[in-house]
């Protein structure tokens, strides 16, 4: 149904606004008081803050006098919708304090609602009976129309305001990551301020990357978070070189375990891996755990491994080998021998081997971390030993490095 057309406004019901509105300009400041003071007792995070109480209260007396003024000039016309400057100062003020966009629409409404009582009261004094219906109307229109405008103005540069300052911000923290890891003279202490990151403690470096084209939006970041929260911090250090990488940094009070991080790479989306560097301090160790991480993405980019996230000192004598990816892979195969072959059975043999070697020869601890039995572990190391032609001590170096290699990286059929 269409809606239906309100009348003209009648020169008398234009007189009566035109007095009220003069009458609230003779009493702004107090006017302004008041409706500054429902705003902020509405709101403690406002209402806490000094500055912003002295700027609300001066953004709320602008707009009123724009109103008023505008109401008394031309009391049939709707108030022109641009922004008092001490409008946008508040603004501007919410996007530096990192408060959101619902808390200042909501100071805005809770203002129009303190306002309209008494702009209602002066309307009603100074209209006749008869003239109320009208003035009254016309008068909600005025104002919550006036107010409906100035809010949608303010909001859309608090949104661009937002997206400058987080560019910028971005902008100059990627500035100084970068001079870190290119070893630049910078003042630790002051790169530190700048980027809201302790310097001085235990970094820990990561690369978050997606492998898959179907990755969500805001993984990489999400996953991020929740590598931050598993370390017992609040937040990681970011920056993305790529759209779909990100470079992160934990800064904790000692050093990153890799296995308390493992739960939250498990539980990223299909597709997001981590590398991970070792926890280092200073900016030379900011860079270097970079490094690493770097590297151990490199050695497993590409590779179908089960591993979501990949710690360098799980990988680093393979990183070592170099990146002559066919080298590695003969070496893999010769120095395995027929356990290299393909199978369920093969690769459970290598499983456990590898294992064994890296728990020290001990058949307990092996069982433990494979979830089987000590005597089935014996069985298949010496099967696997068997397979291989000679006795396990005799290069176990080699062999190590070879199980590793294929574990990590997935050169091997099963």
């Amino acid at each position: 149904m269409a809606e239906a057309r309100r009348a003209p406004l009648s020169d008398a019901a234009r007189a009566v606004l035109a007095r009220a509105a003069a009458e609230r300009l003779g009493r702004l400041d107090e006017l302004a008081e008041h409706v500054a003071g429902a705003i902020l007792a509405s709101d403690q995070r406002l209402a806490d803050d000094p500055a912003i109480a002295v700027e609300l209260t001066a953004s709320t007396r602008a707009n009123i006098h724009r109103f008023l003024t505008a109401v008394a000039a031309r009391p049939g016309e709707r108030p022109p919708p641009d922004v008092p400057p001490e409008a946008l100062d508040l603004a501007r003020t919410f996007v530096r304090r990192d408060i959101d966009l619902e808390a200042l629409a909501h100071a805005y409404r809770r203002g129009q609602n303190a306002a309209w009582r008494e702009w209602f009261d002066a309307c009603a004094r100074h209209s006749p009976p008869e003239l109320l219906p009208e003035v009254l109307a016309h008068g909600a229109e005025l104002m919550f129309g006036f107010v409906d405008d100035v809010l949608t103005a303010l909001i859309a540069h608090v949104e661009q305001e937002r997206d400058e300052l987080l560019a910028g911000a971005s902008a100059r923290r990627e500035s100084i990551v970068r001079l870190l890891l290119e070893g630049a003279p910078l003042d630790a202490d002051a790169a530190a301020r700048q980027l809201g990151h302790r310097l001085d403690r235990f970094n820990t470096a990561f690369v978050v990357w997606g492998e898959d084209q179907a990755v969500p939006h805001g993984a990489a970041e999400q996953l991020a978070t929740a590598l931050a929260h598993a370390a017992g911090e609040r937040r990681a250090l970011c920056v993305s070189p790529t759209t779909t990488t990100l470079w992160g940094w934990l800064s904790t009070a000692a050093p990153v375990e890799p296995a308390a991080l493992r739960p939250a790479a498990d539980a990223a989306p299909p597709g997001v891996r981590v590398a991970l560097g070792t926890s280092r301090k200073g900016p030379t160790g900011f860079r270097q755990s970079h490094e690493e991480a770097l590297a151990a993405q490199r050695l497993v980019v590409g590779h179908a491994t089960p591993d979501r996230l990949i710690a360098y000192r799980d990988v680093e004598v393979i990183a070592l080998l170099g990146r002559d990816e066919e080298r590695l892979r003969r070496f893999v195969v010769e120095t395995l021998g027929p356990l290299a072959g393909p199978g369920r059975a093969n690769a459970r043999l290598r499983e456990t081997l590898r294992v064994y070697l890296a728990e020290g020869d001990n058949a307990a601890a092996t069982a433990t971390r494979l979830g089987t039995h000590r005597n089935t572990v014996l069985q298949r190391v010496a099967r696997a030993q068997e397979l291989l032609g000679h006795r396990i001590a005799d290069r176990r170096l080699s062999l190590a490095v070879a199980l590793e290699a294929a574990a990590r990286l997935g050169l091997l059929a099963e």
